[in-house]
């Protein structure tokens, strides 16, 4: 579902961006009104439900994305067709920044649960990194940050015990620093995540359990213990 806002609205808060939780860290919370002012296309809100593409590897990058809530994952497919997860998306994060130096994106995008985004038009958000040195500021960090998130990917989630890297990776799902609770990824999302199999993942998850590292709250949400898992990563 997608929700067209005029760029008055996303300004004096009739579309609730106001009020938005993430206002203060999204892609535009810098801007002033004469910024909005140079916004031609409507700002899109859009709504996906859990398993929803929201755009697929080689598809024309037209838009930015900033992710309101939820977590989405960006998905690369090798030659045999399976797919290996590269990243994932969260509250905050901007989604599709390589369309800014290309003209496609590189990965395909789903979401894992019902997740709200914001969607720019690429041209607006072009012509305010030229015109607004805060705004290029900001692209360059989240694009820094996109970088460093790719290789910790590499060295954390790659490499060392089946243990270690589930470890890792839990301690890496929290949308806040502070939170201790989490959205619990498929069995076969982690196996691709990890490189190991759909039986290790399991297991390593039911041990993780039975030990009291992890705690189920509801269906596919947990509490972790994080400085016993932060003692897994360490030991």
């Amino acid at each position: 579902m997608i929700k067209r806002v005029t760029s008055i609205q996303a300004w004096n808060g009739t579309a609730d961006c106001l009020n938005c939780s993430i206002r203060s860290s999204a892609l535009f919370s810098g801007l002033t009104e004469d910024d909005f002012d140079l916004i031609h296309e409507p700002i899109e809100q859009q709504t996906l439900e859990p398993g929803s593409v929201l755009y697929k590897a080689g598809d024309p990058g037209r838009h930015l994305y900033t992710v309101r809530s939820g977590l989405l994952k960006m998905v690369q497919y090798l030659p045999d067709g399976y797919q290996r997860i590269v990243r994932l998306g969260r509250s905050t994060d901007v989604l599709g920044l390589e369309m800014l130096v290309g003209q496609h994106y590189q990965h395909e995008v789903i979401a894992l649960n019902t997740s709200e985004l914001c969607r720019y038009p690429k041209e607006a958000v072009l012509h305010l990194s030229q015109a607004n040195p805060e705004l290029h500021k900001d692209l360059m960090a989240r694009w820094h940050k996109a970088l460093s998130e790719a290789d910790a990917w590499i060295t954390k989630l790659s490499t060392g015990s089946s243990k270690k890297r589930m470890a890792n990776l839990l301690l890496r799902l929290p949308d806040a620093d502070d939170s201790t609770k989490c959205y619990l990824l498929s069995r076969e999302d982690i196996g691709s995540i990890l490189s190991m199999t759909l039986e290790t993942a399991s297991r390593t998850i039911s041990d993780f359990k039975r030990t009291g590292l992890i705690s189920e709250i509801r269906h596919n949400y947990i509490e972790l213990d994080v400085p016993a898992l932060k003692a897994v990563v360490e030991g």
